[in-house]
């Protein structure tokens, strides 16, 4: 087969082009190319398209052919929507290696991979922008017409739009207003990142000397609330470089108004600086910074395994400054004229580091997550693909970006559950997305740490990956010290008062007395995870899900964290209509309110899903800790995710337990990373800060790991493990997730699978069994688990094998209504 590129076709030539649709067709469709547009499609550039009956589409061109389909006629295509591709070849490699890698459609990888507004179909919905009034008369009919509807409806479906117009290629009139900024994609808008700012004060350069300091104080001398915080800012400057205003404040005991006073009288000059929380530091952010010895050596040595590794993993200790090491690697690659991209796991996090990096780079820094409209990510898209941007930090999503000259690859906490995508499909991994995206574009990609992932840490001890280490907190700040409390000994002595043990509860009370914040975390959030009668067991379950109810004292109701459902909490049991109802467990609701009776002088905040909800809620709560409005934060695993604050001198974790004892291979890894992390939030500067764990099991081998910060143990003792069991590294991991709004049904069908696959794969697969949660939204799961070992056996001749026997499956009418949905490496 032929295949031409802008330049090698003439007008007689009959083109046909495979476009990639933004559905879940396991195959590229065949359009045919009316002659005159001959010159204008190319690979990557969309073309309007009809499929089905009825509907309009923009899919990507994949591939340009002079070879008609052979099974079926093909359709002209309507428009060629874009002068220039949107999707690169790079672009398109990486969508094929995600599509065969993780068992997914081409489609269901362009769903993921474009934002919104680049991909128009007939039910796309479009808005008029909020903008000052233009010049209708410099629009044409059409363009006019469209505009004048919107006046009308505050919001219209393309498909309305082609009924307007009388024509189906409405998409480049659409792609002209969108470009002059008149329409907008119906989406929420979210509000675009704020730094986070802080007043700074320093005296008057009047008063810089030994004589002008003593001039002012005995001018003072009938002000000695003035005095006491000239005096206090003298205190703090000799041992810190800056002096923040809610500091001398607090070092004084004066208010506000007197250090306005002070900043009216040209005694106190005042300004505003943007400040970052990374690192454990809340200090100015500033283009230059010292490398530690420590950080200087790592630095090197990443730079020296880069000439022979492609990957290099930086296992450094929480605060140990590996940002400022990514900073200068970053500022090299920049300096030869290549891109870097840096995935963080969380939008909170993108959101904090951006001001920093902005110091550094300037508008050379593109920000790239879903805390953006659809309009401003296709904007980011347009400038990356432009070499606007030659720095982007991004969650998840951004590995999907058309970069042009890549040069690093920075994925941070590399370990993170959350670059795993599990819903909808492609369910893939950022990290191991980031590391193919690397390889094709022949960058360097730096994975960084301080608990990393088993199969990061396996390769690299493997060789597969080059290797750095740094050991030591920046500023030789000390690791906390660890506490273990037994909660089934305290409780036998009378010392637990409700969740918290007489020593968690003492050193939150000697932490309040100096002055100093403290975290604590629970990893369940709401009030009451479980109602049940205590006369005949039951349990209020939801209706939709086989899950018991959670109940949150925030909108007093019970609420299902699966699909949604939520109830009036039960005063009778509908069972026996006993109205003894029992609570069960606790989640951070709860803890909060324990807390405000227990400590009732505090000052008490609360960080999960729920407090955080909101457009600014995650940036509101921190940043009222941050400002010590609130002594003490309550959160889930929120809390981990390398927010670091200066006061915090105490973290109590209520129950370690629960992280511990779960049913899946990676709980003790996952409860290390978690512990470990969060231990990491406590002890800044010269303080070493203190961690209470409370367990049933405070000598289980994960805690006393933790506490010896021995994570070399933890992953030998796990390795072992897996290697006995058939786990990653080592193995494969495919799950099968089979489902219906039958049990007996899915249960027949999930049998008949597991048998067909047993015919190819024997042995390795296991089940069908029902998952912890077994009905979710109404269906029914039973799950498939496929164990293939990673030496001895052709991976892709597995997956061929796989395919094939799901479509068999899904073509057999006996297993009409089933759904089959399959996740590579689902953990």
């Amino acid at each position: 087969m032929l295949e031409f590129t802008e330049g090698d076709v003439n007008m007689r030539t009959t083109l046909f082009v495979d476009v990639v649709l933004p559905l879940a067709i396991s195959k590229t469709y065949t359009y045919r190319v009316p002659h005159e547009w001959n010159a204008r499609v190319g690979v990557g550039k969309r073309v309007i398209v009809q499929f089905g009956k009825n509907k309009v589409y923009s899919a990507v061109v994949y591939r340009v052919t002079d070879q008609a389909p052979e099974r079926y006629e093909a359709k002209y295509i309507l428009d060629v929507l874009d002068e220039r591709p949107i999707v690169d070849p790079v672009q398109l490699r990486l969508w094929d290696w995600i599509a065969s890698y993780y068992l997914c459609t081409l489609g269901e990888v362009m769903q993921a991979a474009l934002p919104a507004a680049l991909k128009l179909a007939s039910e796309t919905k479009v808005i008029a922008a909020h903008r000052e009034p233009v010049d209708r008369s410099e629009l044409s009919d059409k363009e006019f017409l469209i505009l004048d509807a919107l006046d009308i409806s505050p919001e219209l479906k393309v498909s309305d739009i082609v009924k307007l117009l009388g024509q189906k290629t409405v998409f480049p009139i659409l792609k002209k207003l969108f470009d002059k900024g008149l329409i907008l994609i119906s989406e929420e808008v979210m509000p675009k990142y704020k730094p986070k700012v802080k007043l700074f004060v320093h005296l008057h350069e009047d008063y810089a000397d030994e004589l002008g300091l003593r001039l002012l104080l005995d001018s003072l001398n009938n002000a000695p609330k003035q005095q006491d915080a000239v005096l206090a800012y003298i205190q703090l400057r000799r041992q810190q470089a800056k002096v923040a205003k809610a500091d001398l404040m607090e070092a004084s005991g004066c208010s506000a108004a007197t250090i306005s006073a002070l900043v009216e009288k040209g005694i106190f000059v005042q300004e505003e600086k943007a400040v970052s929380r990374l690192d454990g530091e809340d200090v100015e952010i500033g283009g230059d910074f010292t490398f530690s010895a420590a950080q200087s050596d790592a630095f090197e040595r990443i730079k020296d395994q880069f000439s022979t590794k492609d990957v290099v993993l930086l296992h450094g200790v929480t605060a140990s400054g590996k940002t400022q090491v990514y900073i200068r690697l970053m500022e090299e690659v920049v300096a030869q004229g290549n891109c870097v991209l840096y995935l963080l796991p969380e939008i909170a996090l993108t959101a904090q580091i951006t001001e920093r990096l902005r110091m550094h780079f300037g508008n050379k820094l593109g920000v790239y997550h879903s805390r953006f409209s659809d309009n401003e990510r296709a904007e980011v898209w347009h400038k990356i693909r432009n070499n606007e941007y030659q720095v982007v930090v991004g969650a998840r999503s951004a590995v999907f970006l058309p970069f042009q000259a890549l040069g690093l690859v920075i994925v941070d906490e590399e370990h993170e559950v959350s670059y795993k995508q599990f819903d909808p499909s492609p369910r893939y991994h950022a990290r191991d997305t980031a590391i193919y995206l690397g390889h094709i574009h022949g960058a360097n990609v730096l994975l960084g740490s301080a608990t990393p992932a088993i199969e990061s840490f396996y390769n690299a001890r493997a060789g597969k990956y080059g290797l750095v280490a740094l050991k030591e907190r920046f500023g030789n700040a000390k690791l906390p010290e660890i506490i273990t409390v037994n909660i089934s000994e305290e409780s036998r002595k009378g010392n637990m008062f409700s969740y918290f043990s007489t020593t968690l509860l003492q050193a939150m009370e000697d932490a309040l007395g100096r002055q100093q914040q403290i975290i604590l975390f629970q990893n369940r959030r709401g009030h009451t995870p479980l109602l049940q009668c205590k006369t005949c067991g039951y349990i209020a379950k939801c209706i939709h899900c086989d899950v018991s109810l959670t109940y949150h004292k925030s909108s007093g109701k019970l609420h299902c964290h699966y699909c949604g459902f939520s109830e009036d909490p039960i005063q009778v049991c509908p069972a026996c209509g006993s109205t003894h109802i029992e609570s069960k467990g606790f989640g951070t609701e709860r803890v909060e309110e324990e807390l405000q009776t227990l400590l009732p002088n505090a000052r008490i905040g609360r960080l999960d899903l729920d407090s955080t909800r909101g457009k600014h809620g995650f940036d509101r709560v921190l940043n009222a800790f941050d400002e010590h409005r609130y002594d003490i934060l309550v959160g889930t695993q929120m809390v981990a995710k390398g927010l670091d604050f200066g006061k915090v001198s105490l973290i109590g974790i209520i129950n370690a337990d629960g992280l511990i004892n779960y049913p899946d291979f990676r709980a003790y890894e996952r409860a290390f990373s978690l512990l470990a992390q969060v231990s990491g939030r406590a002890g800044r500067r010269n303080d070493s800060g203190k961690v209470i764990i409370q367990s049933y099991a405070p000598n289980h081998r994960i805690i006393q790991q933790v506490i010896h910060n021995d994570y070399a143990e933890m992953f030998m003792t796990e390795v072992a493990e897996r290697k006995n069991y058939a786990y990653p590294p080592f193995y494969r991991l495919f799950k099968i997730d089979v489902k219906h709004k039958e049990q007996q049904a899915v249960h027949d069908a999930a049998h008949r699978l597991a048998a067909v696959l047993r015919e190819g794969l024997g042995p390795r697969v296991y089940g069908p069994e029902a998952p912890l949660v077994a009905r979710v939204r109404n269906y029914y799961i039973y799950s498939i688990l496929l164990k293939v070992e990673r030496t001895g056996t052709s991976m892709v001749k597995v997956k061929e094998l796989v395919k094939a026997t799901l479509l068999r499956f899904e073509a057999d009418k006996l297993n009409k209504g089933i759904r089959v949905q399959i996740d590579v490496d689902p953990y």
